[in-house]
C-alpha cells in the first residue's frame, strides 16, 4: 500500500468518527491502533472497559473493503451491539444459535452481496465447516476478536470456544486480525498473543487507571444492611450492579433490596432465559435500576450511567475485581466501586477451588490469584496504585480518590495477638473454626468448649483484651497473609509453615484497625438525583432532553442511551443549539442521528 493510499484511508477514518459516531477526534492510541489496521496489520489492544475499543474495529470495518467480522462470547448482546450500530447508520447484523437458520441464511447473503458493514458471530460458529466455507467467499475486512481474555486459561474468564479462533490465521492469513480486551496481567497477554498466533502483531497498551471510580473496600457487619446504608446516601436513583458469589444469595438480596424500597432485580445463570432476558432488558432500558447479579452478568454490557458496582463478596482474583468494577462510570462521570469483605469469603472461595474439577497446576494459579486479591482487601495503602501495579501499569503519586486515601488505615502492633491466635490453633490439635477459636480465647464457656476440654487449655481465656470482632480481624488477616491455612471441607484452621516466626518471636506484625466506611468518612456521599453536574436553572431543561430522549428509545425498544448518552446531552444543554446544522456539531450528534433526531431535540431546547 502506498503512503498516498495510507493517508487516505486515515482521512477517511476521521470522516467515519465524525459522520457517524459524531466525535470530533480520537483518544490516544484509537487512531494508531486504527491506522495498523487500516495498512493490514495484526493488532492486540489492552484498553480499559471505557476506553472506545470499539471503534477500534468499527470504523476500520466501515474504511477497507469488505465486511468486519467480530466474534462476541455473549448472545445476548449481540443485538444490542447491532443496535446501536443500526442507531449511527451502520450496515450492522449478528449470527448466532439464538437465530433461526431463515434469518441466518439471510445474513450470509446480504453479506455475500457487500450489503453488510459488520457482521457478529459467537466463537462456536467458526467451527462449522459451513461458516468457514461462507466466509472464504465474503470480502473481509477485518476478524475482531473481543473478549480476547476468554482465550487464557490463565485469565479469569476462559471459554474452551475461543481456543479454535487459531483458525483464523491458518486459514484468512490475508485478514488482518485485532484482539481487544480491557484486563489481562503480563501472563495473560502472552497467553492470549500465543493463542491467537499475534507473536507479529502490533501491541498497544492504554493506561489502565480509571480516575473517576472511587475504590472502597470495608470489613463485612451485617453486609446486607451496610449496602443499603451505601446506596441509600450515595446513590439513591443510580443504576448499579451488586455482584454477590452464590444464585441464592443473589435471589434473596434482590428480594430483600425490593422490600427496601430499591429498585433491584436478581440475574444468574439457574434463572429462566426469559427471566434473565427481561431482567437485562430492563436493567439497560429504564432508569436507575439496581442489578443483583452472580458473574454470569456484565461482560459486554454498554451501558454508560452505571454509577456503582458493588460486591458483597469478595472476587476470585484482581482481573475479576478490575473487569467488573470497570461496568461503573463508563460515561466518565463520578462512580463507586465498593465491596464488603470478611474471612467468610476467604474460606468459601478455597473451598469452591478445592472442590473444582480443575488439575491441581490451574487450582495453584486460582490460589495465587486470589492471594492477589487478599493482598489487595487488606491493603493499608493507595488501592489504585497498586491495582495499576497488577498490571504493569504505574502511578506515581496515591490517587487520593479511595478508602486508604481518603481516610488513611491505622494500624497497631498485632504481633502478640496473633501469636496468641496461631497458638490458640495449636493447642486445639488445629481441628477448629474461627467462632470456636474467638471463644476459646476470650473465655466462654459453650457446650463445645466442654465436650472438647478446651477451657483446659493454655490459651482458654488469654483474649478477653480483644473483643470478638477484634479477634475476627485477627485470624482474617492471618489467613490472609498466609499464616493460617483453612480446611476446605469445613473451614478448620491449621498453621502454615510461615506461621513458626511469629511463634517464636522472629517477626513482629503490624495488623489494620478495621473500621466501618461512613458516610461522612469518605468526605462526600451526599444523595444525588443526577449524574452529571447540572446548573440549577438548566434542571427543567434537563429533564426535559432527557424525557425526550426516553421517548424516541421507548418507540423503537431500545436503551435511551443508544439514542444519546449523557454527555451528549449535556453539550446540548451547555450550547443550546438552535438550528440542525449547530445540533450537529454536538459531540456524539453523526449524520444519521442528526437528520433523524435532530428536530426534536431542537423542539425541546426551543421551549426552554
Amino acid at each position: 500500500m502506498s503512503r498516498k493510499e495510507k493517508l487516505y484511508m486515515m482521512q477517511s477514518a476521521y470522516n467515519v468518527l465524525s459522520t457517524v459516531f459524531g466525535y470530533g477526534e480520537f483518544r490516544p492510541p484509537q487512531d494508531q491502533v486504527i491506522e495498523s489496521v487500516l495498512n493490514g496489520d495484526d493488532v492486540f489492544v489492552l484498553m480499559p472497559t471505557g476506553g472506545g475499543k470499539s471503534l477500534c474495529y468499527q470504523i476500520p470495518a466501515l474504511v477497507r473493503p469488505g465486511v468486519g467480522i467480530v466474534i462476541s462470547p455473549l448472545i445476548a448482546l449481540m443485538q444490542d451491539q447491532v443496535s446501536a450500530l443500526t442507531q449511527a447508520g451502520v450496515r450492522a447484523a449478528c449470527m448466532n444459535s439464538a437465530m433461526g437458520s431463515d434469518h441466518n441464511y439471510q445474513v450470509e447473503q446480504q453479506a455475500l452481496r457487500g450489503e453488510l458493514d459488520v457482521v457478529y458471530i459467537a466463537p462456536e460458529r467458526l467451527a462449522l465447516q459451513r461458516t468457514l466455507d461462507w466466509l472464504g467467499q465474503c470480502t473481509l475486512s477485518l476478524f475482531a476478536i473481543d473478549e480476547a481474555h476468554c482465550v487464557s486459561q490463565w485469565g479469569h474468564d476462559f471459554r474452551s470456544d475461543y481456543l479454535q479462533l487459531s483458525v483464523l490465521q491458518q486459514t484468512f492469513p490475508q485478514v488482518p486480525r485485532i484482539a481487544l480486551t480491557a484486563t489481562a496481567d503480563a501472563k495473560t497477554r502472552e497467553e492470549i498473543i500465543q493463542r491467537l498466533g499475534l507473536q507479529q502483531a502490533k501491541v498497544f497498551v492504554s493506561g489502565f487507571d480509571r480516575p473517576n471510580i472511587q475504590y472502597r473496600i470495608t470489613q463485612k457487619d451485617n453486609p446486607k444492611k451496610q449496602l443499603l446504608s451505601f446506596l441509600e446516601a450515595e446513590h439513591s436513583g443510580h443504576a448499579g450492579v451488586v455482584y454477590c458469589l452464590s444464585r441464592k444469595k443473589v435471589e434473596a438480596t434482590a428480594l430483600w433490596l425490593s422490600e427496601q424500597g430499591i429498585n433491584a432485580l436478581p440475574y444468574h445463570a439457574g434463572l429462566d432465559k426469559s427471566v434473565r432476558q427481561s431482567n437485562q432488558e430492563r436493567f439497560l432500558r429504564e432508569e436507575g435500576i439496581v442489578m443483583v447479579a452472580t458473574i454470569a452478568f456484565g461482560m459486554g454490557i454498554d451501558k454508560p450511567d452505571v454509577r456503582f458496582v458493588a460486591h458483597l463478596d469478595l472476587p476470585k482474583s484482581i482481573e475479576a475485581y478490575y473487569q467488573e468494577t470497570g461496568r461503573a462510570g463508563r460515561d466518565g462521570d463520578p462512580a463507586t466501586a465498593w465491596m464488603a469483605y470478611g474471612l467468610e469469603d476467604v474460606i468459601k472461595l478455597k473451598q469452591m477451588m478445592a472442590g473444582s474439577d480443575a488439575d491441581e497446576s490451574f487450582k495453584r494459579i486460582e490460589q495465587q490469584k486470589l492471594n492477589g486479591m487478599l493482598g489487595l482487601a487488606e491493603l493499608t495503602t493507595c488501592r489504585r496504585q497498586t491495582l495499576m501495579g497488577y498490571f504493569g501499569d504505574t502511578l506515581s503519586q496515591p490517587c487520593g480518590n479511595c478508602d486508604n486515601c481518603l481516610t488513611p488505615v491505622k494500624t497497631w502492633d498485632g504481633t502478640d495477638a496473633a501469636r496468641k491466635a496461631l497458638s490458640c490453633v495449636f493447642r486445639t490439635d488445629q481441628r477448629f473454626g474461627v467462632g470456636h477459636l474467638v471463644n476459646v480465647l476470650r473465655g466462654k464457656v459453650t457446650d463445645k468448649i466442654t465436650q472438647f476440654n478446651h477451657h483446659t487449655v493454655s490459651t482458654f481465656g488469654i483474649g478477653k483484651d480483644l473483643s470478638d470482632g477484634q479477634w475476627k480481624s485477627v485470624f482474617r488477616q492471618l489467613v490472609a497473609r498466609g499464616y493460617l491455612n483453612v480446611n476446605f471441607d469445613y473451614g478448620q484452621l491449621s498453621l502454615s509453615e510461615t506461621s513458626r516466626s511469629i511463634l517464636r518471636g522472629e517477626e513482629s506484625l503490624m495488623l489494620r484497625v478495621d473500621t466501618m466506611q461512613t458516610k461522612s468518612s469518605m468526605g462526600g456521599g451526599s444523595k444525588k438525583s443526577k449524574s452529571v453536574d447540572i446548573n440549577e436553572n438548566d434542571i427543567p431543561l434537563w429533564e426535559a432532553l432527557r424525557a425526550c430522549r426516553t421517548s424516541l428509545a421507548s418507540e423503537q425498544g431500545i436503551p435511551p442511551f443508544m439514542i444519546f448518552h449523557d454527555a451528549t446531552l449535556k453539550d446540548m444543554l451547555d450550547n443550546k443549539p438552535s438550528t440542525l446544522e449547530g445540533f450537529g456539531t454536538i459531540s456524539g450528534v453523526g449524520q444519521k442521528k442528526l437528520d433523524k433526531y435532530g428536530s426534536d431535540f431542537l423542539e425541546v431546547l426551543k421551549q426552554y
